[in-house]
């Protein structure tokens, strides 16, 4: 009696696609690149261990109602172990992924009431969110009762998919896939997601990814994809998982992932204005001195205050000072390795403080994303200011 014949091999392409069609029929993503990184994230969930590390994926909007929590209902129907979460807490987070039988992907909704503006800071929770970013972390707990307590390690590696009300910390976003969500436009459209019949979709779905997912592993475990140029650290970590899932699913799949993630990093980019710290040297760059030599405090004060989009003429409640603007930049470096510091500047006859470019330059080269093609023009000289009396 002949031995059975060997399964097909399943078209990973084809799988791929079928997921992507499941998002379009529920969620309505603001960039095509968005429907690729998604599904390549729910593909990529059952494969972890293949990984060095894990991206976060982040449903954000700026109001209510843009689909975020939608997203998250599709994403859930999709992975392996869902484990639904809102407000839950890091102890109870990390017991879950290092206490049950399968690890579980965590789906954290409204994670802005943790990390908002009226939430406060939520240290430990954000440090189970950046160390299950890799492979090696984890949390140190002590463990037992009274003085018979021992330091215990708690692994934190998992998927981790949110979704929220404006941003998240930098430490999250920069391990994240971004989906800046919409609000649905009169002329977008969406089939309702109905829980009782389309969940078991979702599932059937789910088996199938996760079957696929085996018969690759040999394809993912280990490997190190080609990433689009100037693709490096941070941003090649995120997408790193996602391409080799791509590349093992063939078809058009390779290139339209590496299309998604120049597209999706560049408007991370973007939107992405850095620390306070980096948004003040860039500002300092392109908006104050701007081809200056040299400014007095007082005038550079005065230009930050002007800009209207920048947080300079509020920083809770009370303009940025002289004693603000000198500690945020010895924060930052000269190239002879010094604290940028106020110098002295002579102008009209009398010696003011001030700050020099060359002192700004190496932080400017080595913090300061490119300048924009097109400058600015220099604002006009100030009364009193170096270049005024030089003219």
């Amino acid at each position: 009696m002949s031995a059975n014949p060997p399964a097909p091999a399943m078209d990973g392409s084809a799988l791929l696609d079928e997921v992507e069609a499941f998002h379009r029929r529920f969620n309505i993503f603001p960039l095509e690149a968005a429907y690729v990184a998604v599904t390549l994230w729910d593909a990529h969930a059952h494969l972890l261990d293949c990984f060095d590390s894990t991206p976060r994926l982040a449903f954000l909007s700026p109001e209510p109602g843009s689909g975020k929590s939608r997203a998250l209902e599709i994403v859930e129907t999709l992975v392996p172990q869902p484990m639904v979460a809102v407000n839950a807490s890091a102890s109870a987070l990390f017991r879950a992924v290092s206490g049950m039988e399968g690890r579980p992907t965590i789906l954290f909704d409204e994670i802005d009431t943790v990390f908002g503006p009226k939430a406060g800071e939520n240290e430990q929770l954000r440090g189970f969110l950046n160390a299950g970013h890799r492979r090696s972390g984890v949390m140190w707990r002590c463990v037992g009762d009274g003085s018979n307590q021992q330091v215990q390690e708690f692994p934190s590696f998992c998927g981790v998919a949110v979704a929220g009300l404006g941003s998240l910390p930098d430490t999250i976003l920069t391990r994240s896939v971004i989906v800046r969500m919409r609000r649905r436009a009169p002329n977008e459209h969406v089939e309702p997601f109905r829980q009782r019949i389309h969940e078991k979709e979702g599932h059937a779905l789910r088996d199938r990814l996760a079957a696929w997912a085996q018969s690759v592993r040999d394809l993912v475990d280990g490997v190190f994809p080609a990433l689009p140029e100037g693709i490096s650290d941070r941003p090649a970590d995120v997408w790193e998982p996602l391409l080799a899932i791509a590349d093992a699913a063939g078809g058009a799949w390779p290139e339209r992932a590496r299309t998604a993630c120049i597209e999706l990093v560049n408007a991370a980019k973007t939107s992405d204005k850095g620390s306070i710290g980096i948004r003040l040297l860039t500002d300092l760059r392109d908006y104050v001195f701007n081809g200056i030599d040299r400014l007095p405090t007082v005038a550079i004060l005065d230009r930050l205050h002007s800009l209207e989009e920048a947080p300079w003429a509020d920083m809770s409640g009370k303009p940025l000072d002289a004693r603000g603007l000198s500690r945020m930049l010895r924060e930052y470096m000269t190239a002879d390795n010094t604290p940028i510091a106020a110098r002295n500047i002579k102008a009209g006859g009398s010696v003011m403080k001030g700050y020099y470019a060359s002192d700004l330059h190496d932080a400017w080269q080595r913090y300061c994303p490119p300048p924009a093609e097109s400058a600015l023009l220099p604002l006009p000289p100030l009364p009193g200011s170096s270049e005024a009396v030089s003219g």
